[in-house]
């Protein structure tokens, strides 16, 4: 039988390895919704939000960078989930991102040579003395500890009620930086090679697989390319993904570029979006598992032509649904199909990102969210909150 096509390709269900079905093929992707509270806890907010995208009608939704230990995390919003975590507030999130049938995951994190310096000693690869990044070399044994922090944090996240984790390996962070030439410069089993570079994270996906079982998926975010001179390129991305055959891991998402200060984002590379289907249909002859491809998808023409020309088994949403939450929904019953998108005017590095995470706090508080025309103060809202939880992180873990 064919596959189905236009809308009907973006509402037929998609039955994972491990036993999982996601109801249609859209997905909220993980992005930094920084709605922690600073002790790494949910908030209300976040799971009113979670909530609201479930009953919006993605398939599947993914809660970015939720950390398994305090001191390295990407931002003080975000979530920490380990032993001294409150497990019963995880288990409302759990239960608030899974209504209607939706799955929720928890996007595994470690920010590595990126986190957050107020409340970090950032640790990479390797040591690295640049502009805008400052970080000493993480050792052997504290490279030998990582699969099973990662492994921690899934149990965890099973035991809470989660549908499943995703291994958070691009835009920067530490599974991507040992995959990256650029940040990876160790000369000891961990790097040099491109099968040495990609070693920690096929330790952390036997590590998390393990630990999975029947019934809970485990994803893996990966780049297509960093985006970077020096850095992961293309054929060495395709060899990692031709790798992730032989392993249990049930759902591979494409992405790419990096929060290297000063990098190009994903869209100044990538013409008007979507931006790795290229990469997703080389991919897709490499690998059987299920593809999922997050970047530049603003409109469902855009998805129904990824579905209908193979390229991917999923289309990750993400500026999309901080728009419109329901947008599923709406996509569903034939409206909305080219929603529209703010226009900034020189914004200034990170200025749209913190536009966006406003706009999520403001959905969260059942809001109408920021007008665009207000960057400079919506800027200035994001880094005063950031600094005020960053001083909630520093009194909760001591930091």
């Amino acid at each position: 039988m064919q596959d189905p096509t236009g809308t009907d390709a973006l509402f037929a269900p998609l039955q994972l390895p491990c036993g999982v079905t996601l109801k249609n093929r859209l997905a909220k992707s993980a992005m930094s919704d920084s709605l922690g509270d600073g002790t790494g806890h949910p908030t209300p907010e976040q799971i009113a939000l979670y909530r609201r995208w479930a009953q919006g009608g993605v398939a599947l939704s993914i809660i970015g960078e939720v950390q398994g230990r305090h001191d390295a995390p990407e931002k003080p919003g975000n979530l920490v989930l380990n032993d001294q975590s409150n497990l019963t507030r995880f288990e409302a999130l759990a239960e608030a991102g899974q209504a209607d049938g939706a799955q929720l995951w928890l996007q595994l994190g470690h920010a590595g040579a990126l986190a957050f310096p107020p409340i970090s000693r950032p640790k990479g690869p390797s040591a690295l003395d640049l502009p805008g990044l400052t970080c000493a070399e993480l050792t052997l044994d504290e490279i030998a500890a990582l699969p099973e922090e990662f492994a921690r944090t899934t149990r965890l996240a099973r035991r809470a009620g989660f549908g499943g984790v995703q291994v958070h390996a691009a835009h920067g962070f530490l599974l991507s930086q040992f995959l990256s030439p650029l940040f990876n410069r160790r000369t000891d089993g961990y790097g040099g090679s491109p099968e040495a570079r990609r070693r920690l994270l096929f330790e952390v996906i036997e590590a998390v697989t393990s630990e999975a079982g029947p019934g809970f998926a485990v994803g893996i975010k990966l780049n297509a390319t960093d985006q970077l001179q020096g850095g992961l390129t293309r054929p060495e991305a395709l060899d990692v993904v031709a790798a992730l055959d032989a392993t249990a891991v049930d759902l591979i998402d494409i992405s790419g570029g990096t929060y290297f200060p000063g990098a190009p984002a994903a869209s100044d590379g990538g013409g008007r979006g979507p931006y790795f289907t290229d990469f997703a249909a080389l991919a897709r002859g490499r690998t059987s598992k299920p593809l999922m491809v997050t970047g530049g998808f603003k409109t469902a023409e855009q998805a129904e032509a990824a579905r209908a020309a193979g390229a991917t088994d999923m289309i990750g949403l993400a500026r999309a649904l901080a728009l419109l939450p329901d947008l599923p929904r709406r996509w569903q019953a034939g409206r909305d199909r080219a929603p529209a998108f703010p226009r900034f005017r020189d914004p200034p590095e990170g200025g749209v990102t913190a536009w966006y995470t406003m706009r999520l706090t403001a959905l969260a508080e059942q809001g109408n969210g920021p007008d665009p025309g207000d960057l400079p103060e919506i800027i200035a809202a994001y880094e005063a909150r950031d600094h005020a939880r960053a001083e909630t992180w520093r009194g909760h873990f001591g930091a």
